[in-house]
């Protein structure tokens, strides 16, 4: 589906998908413009990702298989399997099983960026997996074990993902309420370039 982009902005919030945006095998000079503006990709890049993405998806949708096989590709290093699921989930909005072309564009986007702080709202909302707008120990857990196998960690000693948990929400869980909410994770991922390199990995 393309080259891999290169340091893309993004303009789009917290929501990663755009309601009202419908899209077809053409993009028109406005559906071109719109993307251009919320993935932070040139026109010519745009157009390039929607041709290779209605080659591959001529219904128009990526089911989560394909979505895996595609994006485990810019992890090459480690098992990204289980990790590129749940960063299909964080980009499923409405739990249909398939994401368009507008939410796979700003999901190549948000984790190619270089920007910490949009970067870890997508991060927060790929953790948060009841969507409850927090992080619970259980949940975290289960993306830590997911990022151990993208990285190639051994898990064993003192270096299991549950230790990893346990340290992080010492570290970030102020309130002591046994649970991260969106402010504490972000800003403790900010203030700890450690934990932001760990709880967000960058694709290659």
């Amino acid at each position: 589906m393309g080259n891999h982009p290169s340091e893309p902005g993004l303009n789009m919030g917290n929501n990663p998908s755009r309601p009202g945006l419908k899209l077809g095998k053409i993009l028109s000079d406005a559906d071109i413009t719109e993307l251009s503006v919320l993935s932070g990709f040139t026109p010519e890049k745009v157009r390039e990702w929607h041709a290779g993405f209605i080659k591959d998806c001529p219904s128009g949708k990526l089911n989560k298989k394909k979505f895996v096989e595609v994006y485990k590709q810019f992890y090459p290093t480690g098992k990204a399997e289980k990790f590129c699921e749940y960063i299909f989930r964080a980009f499923d909005n409405d739990s249909s099983g398939s994401i368009d072309f507008c939410e796979f564009l700003i999901a190549i986007s948000i984790t190619a960026q270089e920007e910490p702080k949009k970067k870890l709202e997508w991060a927060f909302s790929m953790y948060d997996i009841d969507r409850n707008g927090f992080i619970e120990k259980k949940e975290m857990k289960k993306i830590m074990e997911a990022i151990f196998d993208l990285l190639g960690e051994e898990k064993k000693g003192t270096n299991t993902p549950q230790l990893k948990v346990d340290q992080i929400f010492t570290r970030m869980d102020v309130n002591g309420d046994g649970k991260l909410s969106k402010d504490e994770f972000i800003s403790g991922c900010l203030q700890d370039d450690y934990l932001r390199r760990l709880l967000a990995p960058s694709a290659s």
